[in-house]
């Protein structure tokens, strides 16, 4: 397996308010995320760190995630967690109140593959040269469309297509939704909506399936969102079974 990741502040934005990770421990594991904080004055990356520092440690800590049972506890533990200390964060810091983060987990085993989700970050497996996504939307448009008054198409140009109605620190508590994925795919792609808003997935499609590392692929990507405005933070995580 080869594995990377990436976070670039774009061309229009004053910081990175992204955090992004690729781990591998001892027994093989795999655990990919991605944070796009939200908040203003430096908050939202405050708020992402703190999601993806501490799934980091979490992940380090442990030898083994477990059967598929105990590893959905573990992100789900850890994510409440989290969502904890974010929220604390905002009562001692009344100047970051209203700050919050989505996050996008990938846990991959010998055995099973999971993916967990809150926000708009997204989650793809990648399968004979194509890209799926795997999680929905928590927002107000993803919510239309679920519910069929508005279309596919229409939700992409919508006005509201980025009003979050789930993210992690807005509330005590959260749920975050949990996707068990088929284990026969050929790449994990994990990315803040950095890069689905400025590349469609035939674009992002023909960079993986380039000859190339990991590292270079993923840096192709962001120069081309980059090349056309690079109007949002990028970041993306990517796992593939072999090195082309």
């Amino acid at each position: 397996m080869e594995y990377a990741c990436i976070t670039d502040p774009g061309k229009v934005r004053t910081h990175n308010e992204d955090s992004v990770i690729a781990l591998q421990n001892d027994n093989g594991e795999y655990l990919l995320a991605v944070a796009d904080g939200m908040g203003g004055h430096k908050c939202g990356e405050v708020a992402s760190k703190i999601a993806v520092d501490n799934l980091s440690k979490r992940f380090k800590e442990k030898k083994t995630v477990g059967n598929k049972e105990e590893a959905i506890k573990f992100i789900k533990d850890t994510v409440s967690e989290i969502n904890v200390l974010i929220y604390e964060y905002t009562k001692k810091n009344p100047e970051s109140l209203g700050m919050g983060t989505t996050l996008v987990v990938g846990l991959k085993t010998k055995d099973f593959l999971l993916f967990g989700n809150i926000g708009d970050s997204s989650g793809y497996v990648y399968k004979n040269k194509k890209i799926h996504k795997m999680t929905v939307d928590h927002t107000l448009v993803g919510l239309m469309v679920k519910s069929g008054d508005l279309s596919e198409e229409k939700a992409k140009e919508h006005p509201s297509k980025h009003v979050l109605m789930r993210a992690l620190g807005a509330a005590t508590t959260v749920e975050m939704d949990i996707f068990n994925i088929e284990t026969e795919v050929d790449g994990i792609l994990l990315c803040s909506d950095g890069l689905t808003n400025m590349l469609t997935d035939e674009q992002i499609e023909k960079v993986l399936d380039e000859r190339s590392d990991c590292d270079s692929k993923l840096e192709k990507l962001v120069n081309k969102c980059n090349n056309r405005g690079g109007n949002d933070n990028i970041s993306i995580a990517f796992l593939t079974k072999e090195a082309k």
